[in-house]
Formats: C-alpha cells, sequence, structure tokens
C-alpha cells in the first residue's frame, strides 16, 4: 500500500514543494533567485579548501521562502559555520513540475559533494543517485522512487520524512487549552499525506484536552471543503485545494470565523497567507503557523495574531547529515523523524508564542508521552483515525 501511495504522490504534477506554512518573507543569503529558468545563487563558504561542495535544490519558491526550503537551507548554512571550508550553492527549479525538478538535480550533480532536495517532487533522483555513487544525496520530505512510483532505498541518499501528525497534535492541544469560543480549526492545502497527518495529528490533540481537561470544544469543518486523500478516501476538514490560491484561502478563514472560530492551524503553504489576512482582519481569533516559527508572520499593527507554531525541524537534521558525511558516518536509508530525536514540536520560546504558562506545561507533559510512546496520534495511514485514537 505504501509504494502505492508514493506512486500516486509523484504523479501529482502541482506539488509545491510542501512548503506547508505561509512566506514570512524573511531574506537567506546567496539565495538563487527564478527567471523561468533553474537558476543559480551566489556561492556561500570557501570553495578553495578541502571541506565539502554543498548544492540545495529547491522549487518553486527559492531557499528565501522564509518556510519550509529557507529552513532546509539554514541546516547548510548552521554546518558551514562549523566547517567553514565547506561551501554551497542555491540552486532553485521554479516550475515545481517533478520531471524539472529530477532534471535540475541531474544538471549539477557532477560538481558537487553533496546535494540537498528540499521536497517530494525530487523522489525521481534515485536513478540519478544509483549513476553518481560517490555523491551523497540528502532528500527531504520525501523517500526515493524507482521508475515505477515505488519507494526504494539508495546506500547515497538519505531520506527524511517527519511525523506531522505530532506536531498537529500539539498544536490541537494549544487550540483546545486557548480557546474562548470553544470552536477551533485546521486549514490544509491538498490531502497529500502530511498534510492529512497534520489535520489527524490536531484533531487527536483537541480530543485529548477534551478528555483530560473536561473541555467540549469542536472542530469545525466545512463539507465543502473536504479533503480526498491519495486513495480517494475522505478524510473531511478544510482543504483549499492548493498551496498557491491566497483568495480561496482568505474565503475558507473568513468561513470559519463567521462559524464562530476563534483559532485556526494552517498547513496550506501560500493559500495560508489568505487565512492569515482574514485572522488580520477579524477580531479575537488567533493563527498557528506550521513547519516553521511563523510568528513574524503574525504582526498586525502593534498586536501579534499568532498563538504558536508546529514545528518540523528540519535544519537540524539536515545539519546532522552533513555532519555525518564529513566525519565518514553517513548511512543511506529512509527515516520518519518523530519526537523521539526532537524533529517534531511547537513553538513554546519566550517572545515568539502567547500561550499561557498552564498550556505549555500541560502540552509539554503531553510532549514527553509522544515521546515516549505513550500518546500516538492518528495519521493518514498508520492505522489510527481520529475516532478511534485514545492513549
Amino acid at each position: 500500500m505504501k509504494k502505492k501511495i508514493l506512486s500516486l504522490i509523484v504523479a501529482s504534477a502541482m506539488v509545491l514543494s510542501l512548503a506547508a506554512c505561509g512566506n514570512s518573507g524573511n531574506d537567506a543569503s546567496n539565495a538563487g533567485q527564478a527567471d523561468g529558468n533553474v537558476s543559480e545563487g551566489t556561492e556561500s563558504g570557501d570553495s578553495t579548501g578541502s571541506g565539502l561542495k554543498i548544492a540545495i535544490v529547491s522549487s518553486p519558491s527559492g531557499v528565501d521562502d522564509g518556510s519550509f526550503n529557507e529552513d532546509n537551507y539554514n541546516g547548510i548554512l548552521t554546518f558551514i559555520e562549523s566547517h567553514p571550508d565547506a561551501s554551497v550553492k542555491a540552486v532553485q527549479e521554479p516550475t515545481g513540475d517533478t520531471a524539472a525538478a529530477v532534471q535540475a538535480v541531474a544538471d549539477i550533480v557532477a560538481d558537487y559533494d553533496v546535494i540537498v532536495c528540499c521536497g517530494f517532487q525530487f523522489a525521481g533522483i534515485a536513478t540519478t543517485a544509483q549513476e553518481n555513487p560517490d555523491v551523497k544525496f540528502v532528500l527531504v520530505d520525501s523517500f526515493p522512487s524507482d521508475a515505477d512510483g515505488n519507494t526504494i532505498e539508495v546506500d547515497n541518499i538519505y531520506a527524511m520524512c517527519f511525523a506531522e501528525q505530532e506536531s498537529g497534535f500539539f498544536a490541537g492541544m494549544a487550540a483546545a487549552l486557548e480557546t474562548t469560543s470553544n470552536k477551533v480549526a485546521v486549514v490544509n492545502g491538498i490531502a497529500y499525506p502530511s498534510n492529512v497527518n497534520y489535520q489527524y495529528g490536531f484533531e487527536c490533540g483537541v480530543k485529548y484536552v477534551n478528555e483530560t481537561e473536561g473541555k467540549s470544544v469542536e472542530v469545525v469543518e466545512l463539507p465543502s471543503y473536504a479533503g480526498t486523500d491519495v486513495t480517494g478516501a475522505n478524510v473531511g476538514g478544510n482543504y483549499i485545494g492548493s498551496f498557491a490560491d491566497e483568495a480561496t484561502g482568505k474565503v475558507v478563514g473568513n468561513a470559519l470565523i463567521a462559524e464562530g472560530v476563534d483559532i485556526v492551524f494552517v498547513a496550506a503553504g501560500a493559500s495560508g497567507n489568505g487565512v492569515l489576512t482574514a485572522v488580520k482582519e477579524a477580531e479575537g481569533v488567533k493563527f498557528i503557523g506550521c513547519d516553521v516559527d511563523q510568528y513574524d508572520d503574525g504582526a498586525n499593527g502593534d498586536s501579534n495574531v499568532v498563538l504558536t507554531s508546529a514545528l518540523k525541524v528540519m535544519h537540524l537534521n539536515v545539519e546532522r547529515s552533513l555532519n555525518a558525511i564529513a566525519d565518514g558516518s553517513f548511512k543511506g536509508g529512509n527515516v520518519t523523524l518523530q519526537a523521539d530525536t526532537d524533529s517534531t514540536g511547537y513553538v513554546n520560546t519566550d517572545g515568539r508564542n502567547q500561550l499561557s504558562a498552564d498550556t505549555i506545561s500541560k502540552i509539554d507533559a503531553a510532549y514527553a508521552l509522544v515521546k515516549s510512546g505513550e500518546i500516538v496520534p492518528a495519521a493518514n495511514f498508520n492505522g489510527v483515525t481520529p475516532d478511534s485514537f485514545t492513549w
């Protein structure tokens, strides 16, 4: 089943590198700029030394997107801080097309020691990697696949996916503990597994709070925006149908607010910017970001609408993989990263969230249970649904 699911995902040519959050607009130095073709940014680091020559290939928004791609890029920059003889070049494939993404990697493979690929449109790099065994590949948010779309492992590809349902669970807890209307919601882009994982985790987090705190918080869904996952199953939720439709995002956000929702968790790429606009224009409504810390996006005059953000800790794991290459301990493989490696979580840093101390204490206690495996939130394909979720 997992192999067939992956082939369905890879066949979806409208992938936007699955930057599930909105764009903060923060700058990342040395970023490739889109001109309608693959473009390469300036090089950071000392390429004349004996260190690794690294390329990061992203599409379509580049490494200065303030979100998914930039978080991966920051992991490389942190590695270079401790390995100043290494260098990095950002390469942007702006179309998001899966074939073009794979070709962008093939075009540069001879020039680099390591290539970091951001997003599951790069799943098809397996052949390129097999033909270039001396080059190491780091693949983020996907596992490599063969020509038929079947998941495979490749010796020189370290592929990382994340348990988004865990981060979604913490977002759901935050929403349920902080709501005053007792109505919350989650908005997603397209019902790919990672987005459904966020949705299911959020619903489980609300359920957990309702049962442990004696609350009756409702997760509001708009039937006309229910999602259909990659197997054709109706997963409910609120799906915009795109990661790049701000107008519809705002429509969905306004509709949920009209239903009384006062906290909304958003995993919808650029579509989420429309939801954020709706939240900013409303009174007393909060926004939960995802993938990266979106607090800066929430600035709204002299206030801020971001309650917290659910995290996939990509930068840390990119840095870890580069350290493994540098010290000779690198091993290829397909890994789903979870809380037990501090790879999922939420923002509780002072000044970067608006959660009460009591809420943080309760989420942290649950985090320990997720980390130990005592709490296993529902995911798209882990055999648990929000309705069947228990602990």
